[in-house]
């Protein structure tokens, strides 16, 4: 158990101490990488409605698709198939949430192109407990599931406490940090668009912040609960709770797997061959790392614990990439001809030729 610092981003606002838990994922709520790109789906196109158009203009456009497409009644050969897609674009479409997040993909898609979520795609967005739907649905493309088919708003909520009074429903986000803030901790001010509804029935997004502290040792995949920082309860019952999913910033050096980092490192042909002693970056700083004589490319050397905090810590994985000299130069030129001539060098000998 953690204490984080939560407070609006106005100064003038009250400092509320409150709680933090973690939550692992669960595998089967988590969305698969996708290993082929799918077909982009355009819901507008679908439903015939402009991309601005207000939600009762959605429900009366789905009402009339589904009257003309429904297998029941229509002579259609691709009924059964338009009156599926038709559905699926409605279920996007016509709730906020999901909507307001497609639309955070962009207007430059276009229907049929070869489609891969960015990992980023619906961070920062605040949803409701419902917000998400299961994966797997037989009804549901393999765009949809690509996108809404995660386990948000899969967290239990408490019914009703007698009466009319029930607990608020909890809240989802994800939320983007930097590696070092896992490595060190850190205080963040984090911004959440909260889908919603103007006077005109038009989706709108309102922003909101928290100061949030971000605990030494999170990983990626984690949840920081925000206790009372959900929707509000119902006939005076608590208000849910808000949960963070924590996701890394692509980092430009380490790859990340659960706490171990991983590092393509830069080293000369001599130090690999002769063996050096060089220093090797991590995100606490420098190090030494002693690179063994004949070291190769396959090579996996380890700093052990100097990976995200924990108990126990991670590890960081060095990966000797063999870089060599340009041959820009006379001298160089002249170095790797006496190389050629003097090395019985054969880099393809396992290969039979």
């Amino acid at each position: 158990m953690y204490d984080a610092i939560l407070s609006t981003a106005d100064s003038s606002q009250p400092t509320i101490d409150v709680p933090i838990v973690f939550f692992c994922d669960n595998a089967a709520q988590t969305v698969r990488p996708l290993e082929q790109g799918v077909d982009f789906k355009d819901y507008y196109k679908i439903m015939g409605v402009k991309r601005d158009a207000t939600q009762d203009e959605i429900k009366r456009s789905y009402r009339k698709l589904a009257r003309k497409y429904h297998p029941d009644v229509s002579k259609h050969t691709d009924a059964e198939t338009r009156f599926k897609e038709i559905g699926e674009a409605y279920e996007v479409l016509k709730d906020p949430e999901k909507r307001a997040a497609y639309d955070q993909l962009g207007a430059n898609w276009k229907a049929g192109q070869d489609f891969r979520p960015p990992p980023d795609w619906d961070a920062g967005f605040e949803f409701s407990g419902g917000g998400y739907t299961r994966p797997d649905s037989p009804d549901y493309s393999d765009f949809f599931e690509s996108l809404f088919g995660h386990g948000f708003g899969s967290a239990p909520r408490a019914g009703g406490q007698g009466g009319f009074r029930a607990r608020g429903e909890d809240h989802h986000a994800k939320v983007l940090i930097d590696l070092e803030d896992a490595y060190h901790g850190a205080a963040k001010t984090i911004v959440l668009h909260s889908p919603e509804l103007d006077a005109g029935g038009h989706v709108t997004t309102r922003e909101h912040s928290l100061n949030v502290k971000i605990p030494k040792g999170i990983r990626q995949g984690q949840k920081i609960r925000l206790s009372g920082q959900g929707a509000p309860g119902f006939g005076g019952g608590a208000t849910g709770d808000l949960y963070l999913e924590i996701e890394f910033n692509q980092h430009k050096l380490y790859r990340v797997e659960g706490r171990d980092l991983y590092l393509d490192l830069p080293v000369a042909p001599w130090e690999a061959a002769l063996g050096a002693t060089i220093k090797t970056p991590t995100p606490a700083g420098p190090v030494d790392l002693k690179i063994p004589a004949g070291s190769s490319s396959e090579r996996k050397l380890r700093l052990k614990e100097r990976g995200i905090p924990g108990n126990p810590p991670g590890d960081i994985y060095v990966i000797p990439q063999i870089t060599l000299p340009s041959a820009d130069s006379d001298q160089a030129r002249d170095l790797y001809r006496k190389m050629e001539q003097q090395l019985a060098f054969n880099p393809r000998s396992k290969m039979g030729v």
